[in-house]
């Protein structure tokens, strides 16, 4: 399972459209525009590319969330196709939306024919609508997605499966193709909860917080260190900061950002990129390429 060390991923344009957050010019964006996008990230040296996940929006919501979240399997499988090096990272997949063998053949395929490219990003999710109308167990979603990432892994790293768990069962099973990364694609866990944290330390490769600050980070992450020297191996463990680039933000202001994370403990960072056009999207991606990421360390 390899690691990203201080490289930087980002979220395509578009593919999650809330209206507090998304310009004007990403309602008109598609296919071609996504596709140029994955590009141009791959080109500046970004790390990966994400799609996030909401499979439907109550229409009570939608005024608050959007209605547009594109699913993260087609839209990262379509952008593989175009591009040659760029991870792919689904930010965040919810999992108890999923039994956890549809998710090691999905993902597994997508590493597979992308050349060993995935990294799966997961959560447990929050929106209780959702999991009523998917028939997932809202009450019971951390114990699921505890069990549900054991049970992916499970999936990839053995030729025939068999796992025993309270919210899933299973056994004399094969998941093919296999997954190209040995033994698996790396798992990062979102959230900010005490429990997400736990979940990322335990049983997974990374944490992806989202919304916090800097000491918020480093406190949460004296508690993760603790979980995981007791529970996991000592295989390295990402920390992906949240990183907001303003159209105004110079060159010296993000690299001095990018350092307050670094101090936290950060090992990588999910860049946030406003930008008032397309154009101006892509080439926020190319300045960070060349103006900001060469000088993190």
């Amino acid at each position: 399972m390899p690691t990203i060390g201080l490289k930087f991923g980002t979220s395509l344009p578009a593919v999650q459209q809330i209206p507090t957050r998304a310009q004007a010019w990403e309602r008109a964006i598609g296919g071609p525009e996504l596709l140029q996008a994955a590009r141009t990230a791959e080109r500046a040296g970004f790390a990966y590319v994400s799609c996030s996940d909401h499979v439907c929006v109550p229409a009570s919501r939608a005024p608050a969330m959007g209605a547009t979240w594109f699913d993260a399997g087609s839209t990262l499988a379509f952008v593989a196709a175009a591009t040659e090096r760029i991870g792919l990272l689904p930010h965040v997949l919810v999992l108890p939306y999923r039994h956890p063998l549809i998710v090691a053949k999905q993902y597994g395929t997508l590493d597979y024919l992308s050349g060993g490219r995935l990294i799966l990003g997961v959560g447990s999710g929050h929106l209780k609508p959702e999991f009523k109308v998917l028939g997932a167990d809202y009450e019971r979603r951390g114990r699921v997605s505890d069990e549900y990432v054991a049970a992916i892994a499970a999936a990839w790293e053995n030729e025939v499966v068999r796992f025993d768990g309270e919210t899933v069962a299973f056994h004399d099973v094969v998941v093919s193709p296999r997954v190209a990364q040995r033994p698996r694609p790396s798992i990062w866990v979102g959230g900010n909860s005490r429990a997400a944290v736990r979940r990322a330390a335990r049983h997974g490769d990374g944490w992806i917080p989202w919304e916090l600050t800097p000491e918020s980070c480093a406190a949460a992450l004296t508690f993760a260190r603790r979980e995981r020297a007791a529970a996991a191996p000592p295989e390295a463990f990402e920390v992906i900061a949240p990183l907001g680039v303003d159209p105004a933000a110079s060159a010296d202001a993000v690299v001095a950002a990018a350092a307050r994370w670094r101090s936290a403990g950060a090992t990588g960072f999910h860049v946030g990129i406003a930008a008032s056009s397309f154009a101006e999207y892509l080439g926020r991606l190319d300045w960070l390429g060349r103006d900001v990421m060469p000088h993190v360390s």
